[in-house]
């Protein structure tokens, strides 16, 4: 792992949009739009408090997280409100380096510690447990599209608060 210490974050919404696009593409694929990730989102923003860039030692961008506000609605119809995280993404070349730990550790910080909001993202369980994220709680939840269920992680300082089915879309009102 190359020394993150001298990497630089800057809010994500300093970078231009079309910046934050072409290192997506790189690190996902351009048919990113169609993964289940972008559909539970859709209609939403991400939230600039907590999104951020990475620039390592040539002010390069070389990694983005962002976070969006999701609702799970359980089965009552009563709406819990929770973070999504993601994408957490590092250009391909620049992997392995540390960037997503900086970027996950700088989200965490951001997080309000009187009112943290569960958190959920996507992603491969053996990287995130580092992180505080288990799928045991997701189980029964449903997205709007395909998803392999041992990828649906959570972090929550109480899960058991949440409920055990439940859908997940975009907080809107």
């Amino acid at each position: 792992m190359t020394d993150t210490a001298t990497a630089t974050l800057i809010p994500l919404a300093q970078v231009n949009p079309a910046m934050i696009d072409e290192l997506l593409d790189r690190a996902f694929g351009s048919d990113r739009h169609r993964r289940t990730a972008y559909k539970v989102r859709e209609g939403t923003e991400w939230l600039p408090a907590l999104s951020f860039g990475a620039l390592d030692t040539e002010e390069m961008l070389v990694g983005t997280i962002q976070v969006w506000p999701l609702a799970l609605t359980d089965e009552t119809g009563r709406r819990h409100p929770i973070l999504m995280v993601g994408p957490v993404a590092v250009v391909p070349e620049r992997q392995s380096e540390g960037f997503g730990h900086v970027l996950m550790a700088a989200m965490a910080d951001a997080l309000d510690p009187a009112a943290r909001l569960p958190q959920l993202l996507i992603g491969d369980p053996e990287y995130y447990e580092r992180f505080g994220f288990f799928s045991g709680p997701t189980q029964k939840w449903a997205l709007p599209g395909p998803f392999e269920r041992h990828r649906l992680l959570v972090r929550a300082d109480n899960p058991a608060i949440l409920p055990e089915v439940g859908t997940l879309g975009p907080w809107i009102g």
